[in-house]
């Protein structure tokens, strides 16, 4: 995403989540957030406010340590759902978890009650470094239209599935065209197929005599209405792409470069 301020722009790059790599898909995504992390200003890790960080929690953190060049916030998050001594007691423990370095700012906020969102944004006008405008001060993202719709696919699938599928899920756009113009917005059919890697998870997307599926094709329509300020019709498929995560051919079919 971008974020358009009187006095800065901020690129805001999605990293995939740092973990420890099993399948060709993970190295893939390990050294794009190595790419990443080496190339920004600013590192932000999004730590719920309402759950003890793990291990998993702790391995990020000492990978960001790793990259000394950039600022490191701590994004404490669903503050709303504690009370203020819980919170005071998490903070302190995040502060913690800084083994070779200091967090340049930990930052309480809550997305539901807008709290401290404005002063997340100011702070990290603050760490960025100067530099040119990269982008148009009206666009809010850089990725194309497709990437768009696919992500939103994704996450609409995995809100309900989140622990089950949490890296099986890859979805593809098989066809999308625009109708003739009728109305004040324009209105576009779009057909995209879910991949998965086992006959379970399709079961799991699909539902009982489908109904998880037209679940996510309600919402992940929605979302996209929504974003792209358009009507549209949405066909959704789900295909069984055994161990796509482990074959490099299907890895480049689905658009993740090997390089």
């Amino acid at each position: 995403g971008i974020v358009n301020e009187p006095d800065f722009q901020a690129i805001l790059v999605d990293t995939p989540g740092v973990h420890k790599p099993k399948t060709l898909l993970g190295k893939h995504l390990n050294a794009v957030v190595e790419e990443s992390l080496d190339s920004v200003d600013v590192i932000m890790i999004c730590l719920p406010a309402d759950e003890e960080s793990g291990a998993g929690d702790q391995y990020i953190v000492d990978e960001i340590a790793k990259h000394p060049r950039s600022k490191k916030i701590a994004l404490v998050t669903k503050t709303d759902l504690i009370s203020k001594a819980n919170l005071a007691t998490r903070l302190a423990s995040i502060m913690a978890m800084a083994k070779g370095f200091t967090w340049d700012e930990i930052v309480p906020v809550s997305a539901a009650t807008h709290e401290q969102i404005d002063l997340l944004k100011k702070l990290i006008g603050q760490q960025l470094k100067p530099g040119p405008e990269f982008y148009p001060t009206n666009m809010r993202s850089d990725q194309s239209v497709e990437q768009l719709i696919c992500e939103l696919i994704r996450e609409a699938a995995l809100r309900d599935a989140r622990q089950e599928l949490p890296h099986s899920i890859v979805v593809t756009i098989d066809e999308m065209s625009e109708r003739e113009k009728t109305g004040s917005r324009p209105f576009f059919d779009i057909h995209a197929t879910i991949h998965v890697e086992r006959d379970s998870q399709r079961a799991i997307l699909l539902g009982h005599q489908g109904s998880q599926l037209k679940d996510i094709g309600m919402r992940a329509r929605a979302d996209i209405e929504r974003e792209l300020e358009a009507r549209i019709f949405l066909g959704l498929h789900i295909k069984v792409s055994k161990e796509w995560q482990r074959d490099s051919k299907m890895l480049d079919k689905l658009g993740f470069s090997e390089n």
